[in-house]
């Protein structure tokens, strides 16, 4: 007789006997990041393949169809499907409609986070449905992935990482769960008993304060409230310049967030040889043209040497100017959550520093900076030297990331 125990944390082998002894609608495992939800439900994907095939025969379906969705197909591919070819050395051969088969059923493959993903899922019967990242899914599209699954013992699964506690996955779902037609399964860090202590200390550590960890840790769907980096302390994250001459800088980057009627922001940034990022200097101001902001940008680089400028992509034409006039641009990766959070762990773990003296704006929004409990992110004013910065930091460490997995990928030293 196996021994789950060994297999699975108590809140998976919790989930395992649910699915495998009632007869549910919707199994939703929602919570904290690297709690171990998305394990379980990957493992009972392959368990409703199996169940369907034995479902389909009975009804004279030779081949039943099963929805596979993600926020998009990428995500999806990395959640679930290279999770389950490493663990169990399966392939998935793709035809040219992101379909495979699999224990005698056609898995049906669909991103959901966009609308135009809708017309993609119209139409077809599905005998179930394994939904990667729930919360990121457009309702509309979601809605008809559930109305899809008609066919005969239909079952979904949803996984999902928690969002603001007005989103309408939990209003319409999570709060309506009655343990029966929809099951809900909540998760914690702590619930996985799989990752070693260091691990999970570290997580903790470097996790900020407030609503990101009630969600990433606590696996709570939390409003944000107060200012948006509350872990900001003047006397820990100002430097001087006498202390900057005991850090040397070995990188140098730069952030843009284009502005006019608001605000314009270009700010420049340093890694230092201990890992710090420290904002070196900051240029804001209203009512200026391209070509002002090429000026002031020329006059730093010439200061602080070459490195790449991270822009806002709403303006394309300035970043192309930028590009002409020797600044090597890119469009920024402006996800707004994700970007906060890399820099509010910056703060959190002390290694954000800021020159005060040659900051002016950063000063006052770094504290008018707040959240929208209503929306569950920040409200978009005194916002723009704060934008630049994230800008800069989170597609550097983004694309630094992009390239350390790509290079690993090749045989190199990870």
């Amino acid at each position: 007789m196996v021994d789950l125990g060994k297999l699975y944390s108590p809140k998976q082998v919790d989930v395992l006997k649910f699915a495998m002894n009632s007869d549910y609608f919707m199994l939703i495992n929602s919570g904290a990041k690297r709690s171990g939800k998305t394990v379980i439900n990957n493992d009972l994907f392959l368990y409703e393949l199996k169940r369907i095939k034995a479902l389909a025969d009975q009804h004279g379906v030779p081949e039943p169809q099963y929805i596979l969705s993600g926020a998009t197909l990428g995500s999806l591919y990395r959640n679930v499907l290279i999770e389950l070819g490493n663990k169990y050395n399966l392939e998935f051969h793709m035809d040219k409609y992101n379909r495979f088969p699999l224990f005698g059923v056609q898995v049906c493959c669909f991103g959901h986070s966009k609308i135009n993903d809708l017309g993609r899922i119209r139409g077809m019967t599905a005998f179930g449905a394994y939904v990667n990242e729930g919360s990121m899914a457009h309702e509309e599209v979601f809605n008809e992935v559930k109305s899809r699954c008609s066919g005969e013992g239909a079952r979904i699964l949803v996984d999902t990482n928690p969002d603001h506690p007005e989103h309408w996955f939990k209003t319409n779902y999570i709060d309506r769960a009655d343990g029966k037609v929809i099951r809900d399964f909540h998760f914690e860090l702590d619930d996985n008993t799989f990752v070693s202590d260091r691990y999970r200390d570290n997580i903790k550590q470097s996790t900020p304060s407030g609503m990101f960890w009630d969600r990433d840790i606590k696996g709570l769907w939390v409003a944000g409230e107060g200012t948006v980096y509350s872990d900001f302390d003047q006397d820990k994250h100002y430097i001087s310049l006498r202390d900057l001459d005991d850090m040397p800088i070995v990188d140098i980057f730069y952030g843009v967030d284009w502005g006019y009627e608001h605000p314009g922001a270009i700010v420049v940034m340093g890694e230092t040889a201990y890992g710090d990022i420290v904002l070196l200097e900051e240029h804001s101001k209203q009512h200026e043209e391209i070509d002002y902001w090429v000026d002031i940008a020329k006059s730093m680089q010439k200061t602080y040497g070459p490195g790449i400028w991270y822009c806002d992509s709403a303006r394309p034409e300035h970043v192309a100017r930028f590009n002409k006039e020797g600044l090597r641009s890119v469009n920024a990766d402006k996800s707004i959550l994700s970007g906060i959070e890399e820099v509010a762990s910056l703060i959190k773990l002390g290694k954000f520093k800021v020159v005060k003296k040659r900051v002016d704006r950063f000063k006052k929004e770094i504290y008018m900076y707040v959240w929208d409990p209503k929306k569950g992110l920040p409200v978009p004013e005194k916002d723009d030297v704060l934008d630049a910065v994230r800008y800069a930091v989170y597609t550097r460490n983004r694309l630094k990331n992009t390239l350390r997995r790509n290079y690993s990928g090749r045989g190199g030293r990870s």
